[in-house]
């Protein structure tokens, strides 16, 4: 029987309407390619919406850019506002609606800048991530301890200025450096944090660094929000990001299973698996199903599915549900078959 990880505790953060840590849901995060002022924004928050995206970060690189957060229909879903450089962005972000703004403090200039930011989220009720990637650390020769330091710095500015809706997030494009820091982080702090592997690449190749990063921290019990980084429609990295939940069960939703196709496949595997995982991506019954080449990897392999088909001579299949032969199947019959056995599932 798969083991769900036990999640190391942290505390919890309020995002608007939306709960950080705190052993609450791991929440899975995007960023928009469009800016604010764009409307083409519009499509990609629809579409990160609709894939279940909780928290949606924006870049704030102008004060037109945080004037327009004031405006913009967000869908419901809180916006953080991604700050670098100037300050004043972070407190007119925060001042125009922002509900929490990511900031790396070593590049706000002086220490009282970062000051100021705190005490307006303070003001708002607006909570703070402090990022510190790789590639800004005081340290490149000791990435791990300047990273180390750099947030011990930071979170003693937040804490002697009485603030604590603090969320931390430590990124790096090597997979390996991101686990060892995220793992260390979580040693010494019990804020929330914020996972992913930064600069991962393409849908592909990301996708694959994402999972490995990502997961195996997850695995830990490691993590609280997550946002799979990737050069690709940002709804791809909601995607991505529930297939690695829904992998360590940690979010549900259909989860599908199929056999590595072979020789003996009597049903073409790669579509039907496919096709089904497009047509279930949206749905929110939380059960197995298996697609299956042949008798050999049929009901008997796939027995704790909840619900499967497996090839059968002529191309089409026979449905099971537990391991139980059901029915058999035409070719056409399969995937509405299915659908409909997921949706009395639904009810």
């Amino acid at each position: 029987m798969e083991q769900i990880p036990q999640r190391q505790p942290t505390r919890s953060v309020k995002v608007k309407n939306t709960v950080i840590g705190g052993g609450s849901r791991i929440k899975i995060q995007s960023m928009t390619t469009a800016r604010v002022t764009d409307d083409d924004i519009c499509g990609e928050l629809a579409a990160l919406k609709a894939e279940g995206c909780d928290i949606v970060r924006v870049a704030v690189n102008d004060v037109a850019d945080a004037l327009a957060i004031k405006s913009r229909d967000f869908l419901g879903m809180p916006v953080v506002a991604d700050i670098h450089f100037d300050y004043k962005l972070a407190l007119l972000a925060i001042e125009n609606g922002a509900d929490k703004v990511r900031v790396n403090p070593s590049n706000l200039g002086a220490r009282e800048n970062f000051v100021k930011v705190i005490h307006c989220a303070r003001a708002h009720h607006v909570p703070i991530r402090i990022g510190a990637n790789c590639g800004s650390v005081h340290d490149a020769v000791n990435v791990g301890q300047s990273v180390s330091d750099s947030l011990k710095e930071y979170v003693g500015v937040c804490e002697n200025e009485g603030f604590y809706d603090i969320v931390l997030s430590v990124k790096s494009s090597s997979v390996l450096q991101t686990i060892e820091l995220n793992r260390e982080v979580s040693r010494i702090f019990d804020y929330p944090l914020h996972l992913g592997v930064t600069e991962a690449g393409t849908l592909s190749g990301g996708s694959i660094k994402n999972a490995i990063g990502i997961g195996a921290l997850l695995a830990d019990g490691i993590g609280d929000t997550i946002r799979v980084s990737l050069s690709a429609a940002p709804y791809e990295e909601v995607a991505c990001a529930k297939r690695i939940l829904r992998a360590l069960d940690l979010y549900g939703g259909v989860k599908i299973v199929s056999c590595p196709t072979c020789g003996r496949k009597k049903a073409d595997v790669i579509a039907l698996a496919s096709e089904l995982e497009r047509a279930t991506s949206s749905i929110n019954a939380d059960i197995t199903i298996a697609v299956m080449g042949c008798e050999v990897n049929g009901p008997g392999e796939a027995k704790q599915a909840d619900l499967g088909v497996a090839g059968a001579v002529g191309g089409g299949a026979v449905l099971f549900e537990k391991g139980k032969l059901i029915k058999k199947l035409t070719k056409e019959e399969i995937i509405p078959e299915l659908l409909k056995y997921i949706d009395s599932y639904s009810k």
